[in-house]
């Protein structure tokens, strides 16, 4: 008989401090605001003979490593179909219907993601994962993000 469990984690320091805006329409978005973020994983594997799924400290260590990168930085959605961003160095300019918007490049995370949702972040934290993890044999990975307490955006994947 397969041995199966699955292992929570969430941690105190899996989180990250954040400024964004939501985008709703062509024409509405959030104020620039910003959240404590917090990151918690699941995540589904086979038992091996010593008792253990895989080793906890690499996912710790990786999602520690992804929360620093996102720490402190205005993140900006490089993919919003409603965003232009051009690079006017030492800035990224930003054009959100009739508003132009200059921000600090120093200061700014471009993410592969739609829209800076804690939804979209879920997505975007899990890809790196998958990504970054090698040596785990996976059956489902999940991912939740929160932007305040008991308000969370999560996704997953499951190996086929």
């Amino acid at each position: 008989m397969k041995r199966i469990a699955s292992i929570e984690i969430d941690k105190e320091y899996l989180h990250f401090s954040s400024a964004h805006f939501t985008i709703f329409s062509a024409t509405e978005r959030e104020r620039l605001h910003g959240h404590n973020f917090h990151v918690a994983v699941k995540i589904t594997s086979r038992v091996d003979d010593n008792g253990l799924c895989f080793d906890y400290q690499i996912i710790k260590d990786l999602l520690r490593t992804q929360c620093q990168q996102l720490d402190e930085y205005t993140l900006i959605p490089a993919n919003s179909a409603y965003l232009k961003i051009a690079e006017e160095a030492p800035f990224y300019r930003v054009d959100f219907d009739r508003e132009t918007m200059y921000f600090l490049k120093s200061d700014v995370r471009l993410l592969p993601v739609a829209n800076i949702t804690v939804e979209e972040l879920a997505h975007y934290l899990l890809n790196n994962l998958l990504q970054e993890i090698n040596d785990i044999q996976l059956l489902k990975l999940e991912i939740k993000v929160s932007s305040g307490p008991r308000q969370w955006g999560s996704c997953s994947w499951e190996s086929e």
